[in-house]
């Protein structure tokens, strides 16, 4: 178990342009997607203000979002690198596991990858994710580099704060026929 802390706000720039997505696809009726909560264990609470000062993780998150897009279930992780590389030791075993048990669900399972410095995104499919993951265990290389990204999903970023991720989600069904 992790402390929560110190990694509790990592990513949260990418997640809070998730979060107004998701109300926005919500709002015209696009989608319905969920932040999942990290169930965490207080450990330590400020009398004063209320708030956890410290608490640890109380088990094993799935992903990031669960939801509906058009009738079509989907789950995904948000990820963030400020390098030009995305270290799959970021992404956790249980994190493969739910995810591949969702699509064989039926379900559309995938990481919204935000490369930080350069203010970009990309939706990368599980199918990719399984690619890079397979090839680390195989004793390949541990990352996945922005050169290796599919830039035919990157995602459109749009007023500062819209991640426009159910263009790539499209493209990603369209290549599934």
């Amino acid at each position: 178990m992790g402390t929560w802390n110190t990694r509790g706000l990592r990513g949260s720039t990418l997640e809070d342009m998730i979060n107004y997505t998701n109300e926005q696809y919500q709002n015209k009726n696009l989608a319905l997607i969920q932040k999942i909560p990290t169930p965490i264990k207080p450990i330590t609470i400020d009398k004063k203000t209320r708030h956890i000062t410290l608490a640890y993780f109380d088990q094993k998150s799935t992903v990031d979002y669960i939801g509906a897009v058009q009738g079509i279930p989907v789950c995904f992780d948000a990820k963030e690198c400020s390098a030009k590389t995305f270290p799959l030791q970021n992404i956790h075993e249980h994190q493969i596991a739910f995810m591949k048990a969702f699509e064989r669900q039926q379900g559309i399972a995938f990481i919204i990858l935000y490369y930080s410095q350069m203010d970009e995104a990309y939706y990368v499919p599980l199918r990719d994710i399984l690619f890079f993951w397979e090839r680390g265990k195989k004793g390949g290389r541990k990352s996945v580099t922005y050169e290796e990204i599919d830039k035919t999903y990157r995602i459109k970023i749009t007023g500062g704060a819209y991640l426009h991720y159910l263009e790539a989600l499209q493209l990603d069904l369209i290549s599934r026929e």
